[in-house]
């Protein structure tokens, strides 16, 4: 089986990010590199060996919101994806929101309430 919309890219989302990222990396040999903005961490890790698994990152939270982790599949238009998921029930949480580089996301609920995102990687990717 097949699939046109990839997953992609996942994200850990925790007001612990140092416990994060030392757990994830003895128990998946994961490493991590900080791409974040001064006082917004967000720690990039590869796709595993030889770019055989998908990228992912931890974002540090502020404790305001729950922990999560949150899987990504790529799409060519977020807006139709966010569309399509409306109309088989699922729920909008972060609206269509394009980033300063050209990344494109949505974070969505599927109808049994789990938690999801979609995106269009920037131009030119």
């Amino acid at each position: 089986m097949t699939t046109t919309n990839p997953i992609t890219w996942f994200e850990i989302g925790t007001d612990r990010p140092d416990e994060a990222e030392r757990f994830y990396g003895e128990l998946f040999g994961w490493e991590f590199a900080e791409q974040g903005a001064p006082g917004r961490s967000y720690r990039v890790t590869g796709g595993g060996a030889d770019g055989a698994g998908i990228g992912g990152a931890i974002r540090a939270s502020d404790g305001s919101t729950p922990n999560y982790a949150i899987f990504y599949a790529e799409v060519p238009d977020v807006a139709a994806a966010v569309r399509r998921a409306e109309t088989a029930g699922g729920r909008v949480l972060v609206p269509t929101f394009t980033a300063p580089s050209g990344l494109t996301f949505a974070h969505l609920l599927d109808p049994s309430g789990n938690h999801f995102g979609v995106f269009t990687p920037p131009p030119g990717r």
